[in-house]
């Protein structure tokens, strides 16, 4: 991590802080989401370091799950999010480009 600081990128699928941390990934997240009601989900992009999902977040994507019957409905909104998000992201990170005009609301039905 020391010899590649702010140079590896990670996508969580949730909102960090909230649902980060050792053991939280995949479907573990969207069971604790679905199993605490929240309405709202989504992913964060952030940078790698020492410490699990507690990176400096570059880009966040947030979808409405109102609708979401269970976890694995929460993982497929999520998941388009991430589809959507993590090239143009990556693209923007490396070009040096403006991060915050990328909206997948625009964009993305999801």
């Amino acid at each position: 991590m020391q010899q590649f600081p702010s140079q590896i990128l990670n996508i969580h699928p949730a909102l960090l802080p909230n649902y980060g941390g050792h053991g939280m990934y995949g479907q573990h997240v969207h069971t604790a989401v679905y199993n605490n009601h929240e309405t709202t989900s989504g992913m964060t992009i952030h940078y790698v370091n020492e410490a699990y999902d507690e990176g400096q977040v570059i880009k966040q994507g947030v979808v409405n799950i109102n609708d979401c019957k269970n976890p694995s409905e929460i993982g497929k909104a999520v998941l388009k999010l991430e589809h959507y998000y993590y090239p143009r992201v990556l693209e923007a990170v490396i070009l040096g480009l403006d991060i915050s005009v990328i909206d997948h609301t625009k964009f993305l039905s999801v």
